[in-house]
């Protein structure tokens, strides 16, 4: 198989616009997780001058809304997307993803104006003075801050394992249709998230790499890290415990070829293997430089893996 059949083949339905939004609502998702779970576990941290909390309160919200954007245009009717807006069907797991996008931009907003409220009064004084109401209303989102919150992480959550959802949905591909993947994007949605957000603090804590925001993560990375690599073997254990279909999507997908070489080197190799040897190094010799390298690899992997599943995932038809 060359690069360009492998891109281009019979059976594909979504190509490669679809795995970047996929990368895009998992970063959002994930960066959204991690800093509930840093307010809850160390309060003192996780306030408007908290790195993580400014790396969400612009890396989260651009990245979906990009990764809808993506989305709207590459349908065949772009134009009609606004209708999936206001009519939703149970049955239907676009229109459920549409209704759940939804609610989590509308929390994410509340969320993030209750944190940054000393700068959301600045700019409503300076540019909006006559919308007093602006201020009883984060006076209101202070009061239920904690169920507000709450709501927040499950509405990440739920995002972030949607995406998988959303791939395993499409029964036709034995591939897709595998219960682990909602659960495997989830989970390395917010290895992206933490990714992203490590970047960010290299930059911004250049002379402090070693600040409790950092600790956190990587007290949150190693598990999140060990759980990916359980949850990718899980993934092909099902598969090649699976009927027929399952066992040629698995050999399709693994055994040999453009895509088995793309998941040796790319997602397991420059997403998990490097990580894992240079870890300890960047934490400790090299940390701005490292963080750099190791997070960005990790970063990588999990573009990586969106493109293998999607685009190994419909190498084969039940």
């Amino acid at each position: 198989m060359t690069p360009a059949s492998a891109f281009h083949f019979e059976s594909l339905v979504w190509d490669w616009p679809i795995a970047i939004y996929l990368f895009l609502i998992g970063i959002s998702a994930g960066l959204v997780t991690l800093a509930v779970l840093l307010r809850r576990f160390h309060p003192s941290e996780g306030t408007a001058e908290s790195s993580l909390m400014r790396t969400t309160l612009f890396i989260a919200p651009a990245t979906i809304i990009l990764g809808l954007v993506i989305l709207i245009f590459h349908l065949a009717r772009p134009w009609t997307f606004w209708k999936l807006m206001f009519n939703y069907s149970l049955t239907s797991v676009m229109s459920m993803g549409v209704l759940l996008f939804q609610a989590y931009m509308a929390v994410l907003i509340l969320w993030l104006a209750e944190i940054f409220d000393h700068e959301v009064v600045a700019l409503q004084r300076k540019h909006f003075p006559r919308l007093t109401f602006v201020e009883k209303v984060l006076k209101l989102l202070t009061a239920i801050q904690r169920p507000l919150e709450t709501v927040m992480l499950v509405l990440a959550v739920l995002l972030g394992a949607y995406t998988g959802f959303l791939l395993s949905a499409l029964k036709s591909y034995p591939f897709l249709n595998n219960p682990v993947l909602p659960v495997l994007f989830l989970f390395s949605g917010i290895s992206s998230g933490a990714a992203v957000a490590l970047i960010a603090m290299a930059f911004r804590h250049r002379n402090n790499p070693h600040s409790t925001e950092v600790h956190f993560l990587h007290r949150v990375e190693k598990p999140v890290f060990w759980l990916e690599v359980f949850l990718l073997a899980a993934f092909f254990v099902g598969l090649a415990l699976g009927d027929d279909g399952k066992m040629r999507a698995l050999v399709a997908a693994l055994g040999g070829g453009f895509w088995t070489w793309w998941f040796w080197i790319g997602v397991a190799g420059i997403g998990l293997v490097i990580p894992l040897l240079l870890k300890r190094w960047a934490t400790r010799d090299s940390a701005f430089v490292g963080a750099l390298i190791v997070s960005g690899a990790s970063l990588t992997g999990v573009l990586l893996l969106r493109f293998y599943i999607l685009y190994a995932g419909q190498l084969t038809v039940a």
